[in-house]
């Protein structure tokens, strides 16, 4: 069965610094994984490139059998591959609805042209749009607040909002970058049950960098770790907290 994501000794330098040395990850459908490490590790770098920001300058990367390193963002998210921020990046002047609404045009067939001629399948185009994005709202609990400015709504919905416009794209690999950052324990709860969720009702393939790691033990099946940009583990749940490098890692110093 062909992964729905899968990396392949992938590496990128900024001038003399190997940010990120031969990363190799292989996402099967309906997996739900975690990238770990410490602050500096190459999480988000690795995010980066999985996602078109940087170009490898080695390696390989395919969203369902299809390759797109060095394709540019839009084109890989039109592949399959959506992914939300560690800073929220809303458009926050803009309502619930239309933050929403801008995921789902990624999928548009029609031009500007018969947009402004407003031709029948354009119009469809447009309707089809607007139920996804409300049915996106339903599932996130927004659709009260859809007329809403985005920058108005809580930290925790924010959060939320972010995801659903993510998923608007109707990707087969989501990555979250953070998802539970600022949030309380009860949000944090709440979100393990939403990730499932997503990942059940959507069909999806779902990989997340988190600190929290009473989430990530909790959720993922699998974990890979980074320190320095090099893989140090690769595991379970229970392999992972019991890897000696791991903790070192983390703590700073050889476990005794």
């Amino acid at each position: 069965m062909t992964p729905l994501l899968q990396a392949q000794d992938v590496s990128i330098s900024f001038g003399g610094l190997k940010a990120v040395q031969q990363f190799s990850l292989t996402l099967p459908k309906h997996a739900l994984y975690g990238l770990i490490g410490p602050n500096g590790a190459g999480k988000t770098t690795v995010f980066n490139l999985l996602t078109g920001v940087y170009h490898p300058t080695s390696g390989s990367i395919h969203v369902d059998g299809a390759r797109v390193d060095g394709r540019k963002p839009h084109q890989i998210a039109r592949a399959g591959l959506s992914r939300t921020f560690q800073n929220i990046r809303l458009f926050g002047e803009l309502t619930v609805l239309d933050n929403v609404k801008i995921g789902c045009q990624m999928r548009r067939q029609h031009g500007i042209w018969a947009t402004v001629l407003s031709s029948n399948a354009a119009v469809a185009s447009e309707r089809a749009v607007e139920t996804r994005s409300l049915e996106l709202l339903e599932v996130f609990n927004l659709t009260d607040r859809r007329n809403e400015q985005a920058k108005n709504l809580s930290y925790g919905d924010q959060r939320r909002l972010e995801i659903a416009r993510a998923l608007a794209t109707f990707p087969k690999v989501l990555l979250l970058d953070e998802p539970a950052a600022g949030m309380n324990p009860q949000e944090k709860s709440q979100l393990m049950d939403l990730i499932r969720f997503i990942r059940d009702r959507f069909n999806l393939a779902v990989l997340l960098i988190e600190h929290d790691m009473k989430l990530v033990m909790t959720i993922c099946q699998q974990i890979t770790v980074l320190d320095h940009g090099e893989t140090i583990a690769v595991g379970t749940p229970a392999e992972i907290q019991a890897n000696p490098q791991v903790i070192e890692a983390y703590l700073g110093e050889p476990v005794v």
